[in-house]
């Protein structure tokens, strides 16, 4: 695994983790781009997830290719810009900020399987969407299970836990949609399923990726007891476009 790094504000974005959205889908998630495939600015397609990205925040074309990725609702998801205001174009409005955590696995990390996770596909997709409107761990759409590998915890036939695969920066996986229904909270199953997910990264020579809100205490103390350790602490962006002239 790789050694944890802390981030330095205003650096050149040089390493893939600097800006994961841009180094998937530049990379390994071309495929899940909105296309044709921008030169400067990308997004995933909308029912795989909101994301956007840019190539270099300091390229006033980018920030063109941006607004046009971003009809017909004129918002835009970005991912970790540093500095924002200081690139933000005129007529650009930051809707809302969201301060998050950067966290990669170290050699703490023990990665084994749970033998009673089962592994989840798009014939889940409905119970998947069902514990996410229940539990509101974030961003996921009806095609998100597309991205990686997803396994889930069931009770009674109902799926009450699950923890999967997003971002794939080369030679990193982004651990996400961590989330257990709230009646069955404290019993440990986000810890068992991210050791699950974590388990396929490792075997597949990859580094384990995590986000998590920096507010949230819990979900942060919990990874750190797994083994991840705070990278940088990113935020992210819910941008308004200015309206076409």
């Amino acid at each position: 695994m790789t050694s944890v790094q802390d981030g330095v504000p205003g650096a050149q974005l040089t390493h893939p983790l600097d800006n994961p959205a841009w180094a998937s889908l530049a990379g390994p998630h071309s495929s899940f781009a909105v296309q044709p495939l921008g030169e400067r600015a990308r997004r995933y397609q909308p029912d795989i997830s909101p994301f956007n990205a840019l190539r270099d925040p300091r390229d006033p074309q980018a920030w063109q290719e941006l607004a046009a990725l971003a009809a017909p609702d004129r918002t835009v998801f970005v991912c970790e810009i540093p500095e924002l205001p200081e690139f933000l174009p005129p007529g650009w409005e930051v809707v809302q900020p969201f301060y998050g955590v950067q966290m990669v696995a170290t050699g703490a990390l023990i990665a084994t399987p749970d033998p009673e996770a089962v592994r989840l596909g798009p014939a889940d997709v409905d119970d998947m969407l069902a514990l996410v409107a229940r539990s509101e761990p974030g961003p996921f759409e009806r095609r998100t299970v597309e991205l990686g590998n997803y396994y889930g915890l069931r009770r009674e036939g109902r799926l009450v836990a699950m923890a999967g695969e997003r971002m794939n920066p080369p030679g990193y996986r982004e651990i996400s949609a961590v989330t257990t229904d709230p009646d069955y909270r404290r019993r440990g199953f986000a810890a068992r399923l991210v050791r699950t997910v974590a388990h396929g990264i490792v075997e597949r020579g990859e580094t384990p990726l995590l986000h998590a809100d920096s507010t949230n205490a819990g979900a942060v103390r919990l990874y750190e007891s797994l083994g991840f350790a705070i990278r940088r602490r990113p935020t992210f962006f819910v941008l308004r476009v200015p309206e076409p002239a």
